[in-house]
């Protein structure tokens, strides 16, 4: 199995620290607002790659931080809490901000069908071990105080932005953050920020040097510690972690431990909206729940995901999207086909290479679109029996993810009770008046009563539940 690494920019082989065994840390959401689906896009990917590795055999131990503080609104130390920020414009506690955000995010990983990480932390709940870091940087002499907080100083790790290939000597002109006159570095970064003077927060905590919250870096860092070891296998995340947040990882967590800390960097590219990246703070962004409504289902937009390599930029239309729904509804049929073929049919064996051409691959740096090729070339054989092309789907699709062996025949519309199919109207006839506190009152009827109603193209289909 062979993965790309940001770290040495070239595709490796992969081998795990221990036999048979892989741990995995990978970027979770920050839980102030709702994950789009490009957020989705480097949690799918996340979930391809271990998948892959089960695949081939590996016990994967895998661990995704829930950002529930101390996130600021930019990566270089400045700005509002995003928690503190959403809390006070929703007139609620950051906690209730936390659990409504981090439910709808759970709800989501669940539809999309991503397989949940073993371990969920939160960074609230890992203060104590964060502060513990900063103890161990302080001893070291890597730390130093400002008037707003502890910042690392990155001029005493030699290696600092060696992964990102960061122009240090650029960076000191300014390029990276307006200069601060406290900042010893343009690119030193907090590891604890002080609450504001005369300002209460609702997420702060006691600590050796004041009264304030970790640095946004510094969980992911702790966090992965204390699960994972000083030392583990892959760390995940998207390309715009790579520059400042992973670069910083690196940088506190080897000279805390005084060891290396992640052998693999494995980042995933955007999902473009037009030329533009997707982003929670531009507003206008899509989510699962907005798919839905359009008539889209998790599937189809995972299917969609597969049709381009994760280190490739992917641009998302409405047009690819329904194209990729085109392509998952043909693949259902098939598979219903062959389900009703295979019901009748003599068992058989016919030799066939299919599994080795999937596995050469996924591992292949986790090539799902020539992998995708390879179900769909194997589906159209005629010469495999429907039993056996049945299987290898089934088979495939512990990668893919697509909920094939779940497939069953709709249906039929005279089966369906009138009230439920009126009420189905109703409830259309409330969305084109944008009626839709009733639109999702007659949706929770048909729900009670054992539907579920799905938006298409063409009006509504039911389907029970």
């Amino acid at each position: 199995m062979k993965l790309y690494n940001t770290a040495s920019r070239s595709v490796e082989e992969f081998v795990p620290i221990e036999n048979g065994k892989v741990k995995m840390y990978c970027c979770g959401p920050t839980v102030y607002g709702y994950q789009h689906i490009g957020n989705f896009r480097s949690f799918f990917f996340e979930d391809i790659l271990k998948r892959v590795l089960q695949y081939n055999g590996y016990d994967v131990t895998h661990v995704m931080n829930i950002t529930d503080v101390g996130h600021l609104t930019s990566d270089e130390d400045s700005g509002d809490d995003k928690m503190e920020k959403k809390a006070a414009e929703e007139g609620k506690t950051v906690w209730e901000v936390s659990k409504f955000f981090t439910d709808i995010f759970m709800k989501d990983m669940e539809l999309l069908n991503i397989i949940p990480p073993n371990t969920f932390p939160k960074a609230t709940e890992y203060i104590q071990e964060q502060i513990e870091m900063v103890k161990e940087l302080e001893a070291k002499g890597f730390t130093y105080v400002t008037s707003d907080g502890v910042y690392y100083d990155t001029s005493k790790f030699p290696d600092y932005g060696k992964m990102a290939r960061l122009d240090i000597e650029g960076l000191r002109a300014g390029e990276r953050v307006e200069f601060s006159e406290e900042k010893k570095n343009p690119t030193d970064f907090s590891v604890w920020k002080f609450s504001p003077k005369n300002e209460k927060r609702q997420m702060e905590w006691d600590s050796p040097w004041g009264k304030g919250f970790p640095g946004w870096h510094l969980e992911c860092s702790a966090m992965s510690k204390k699960l994972l070891g000083n030392h583990f296998d892959i760390h995940c995340g998207g390309v715009d972690h790579i520059p400042v947040h992973h670069t910083n990882e690196i940088a506190q967590s080897e000279a805390a431990n005084g060891e290396k800390f992640v052998n693999y960097w494995v980042h995933g590219e955007f999902l473009l909206m037009g030329d533009e990246k997707m982003s929670k703070s531009k507003g206008g962004t899509l989510t699962i729940a907005r798919l839905k409504e359009e008539g889209f289902e998790p599937m189809h937009y995972r299917y969609f995901l597969l049709n381009a390599h994760y280190r490739k930029k992917l641009n998302f239309s409405e047009e690819g999207l329904q194209g990729a729904k085109n392509a998952y509804e043909k693949l259902k049929e098939r598979i219903l086909s062959l389900k009703e073929k295979a019901a009748n049919e003599n068992l058989t064996d016919t030799p066939n290479n299919y599994k080795e051409k999937f596995l050469e691959k996924i591992n292949n740096d986790l090539g799902i679109t020539e992998a995708l090729a390879v179900l769909w070339t194997m589906l159209k054989d005629d010469t495999l029996s429907a039993n056996q092309r049945l299987e290898l789907a089934y088979d495939f699709d512990k990668v893919f993810g697509l909920q094939l062996d779940k497939i069953e025949k709709a249906e039929a519309a005279d089966d369906i009770p009138g009230e439920v199919k009126s009420l189905a109207g109703q409830r259309m006839q409330a969305k084109k008046d944008k009626n839709f506190a009733l639109s999702d009152e007659l949706r929770n009827k048909i729900k009670e009563m054992g539907y579920e109603v799905k938006d298409s193209k063409d009006g509504y289909e039911l389907k029970r539940l």
